[in-house]
């Protein structure tokens, strides 16, 4: 099985930065898609940024320029480092892999982290 591990949220003021987390453990060949999504306080879930397996990045119109998304593949760890932070990105923020398994094993399977709260105040 597969668990995803998110950590890094807190409160911060606005303009300040935070960097999160999220480590894989478990059965994984490789990650195909690894995406950080947000959902505020009464509204829907919305993606923030996604990187694929080639390095290709996506990032939501109000992020780009303050968040950078990376990933780690030797430690199956993605990161979302988060500058300029503002009161509207306060949300819970949750890590998304799309992976395989196994070497023998050709389909992929999606994954989805706890979430971790991130709280900007003004």
């Amino acid at each position: 099985q597969v668990q995803l591990v998110e950590s890094g949220g807190g409160l911060v003021q606005a303009g300040g930065s935070l960097r999160l987390s999220c480590a894989a453990s478990g059965s994984i060949f490789s990650i195909n898609v690894m995406g950080w999504y947000r959902q505020a306080l009464g509204k829907q879930r919305e993606l923030v940024a996604s990187i694929s397996s080639g390095s290709s990045t996506n990032y939501a119109d109000s992020v780009k320029g303050r968040f950078t998304i990376s990933t780690d593949n030797a430690k199956n760890t993605g990161y979302l480092q988060m500058n300029g932070l503002k009161p509207e990105d306060t949300a819970v923020y949750y890590c998304k892999m799309v992976l395989r398994r196994s070497a023998y094993e050709i389909s992929s399977y999606v994954y989805w982290g706890q979430g971790t709260q991130v709280t900007v105040s003004s």
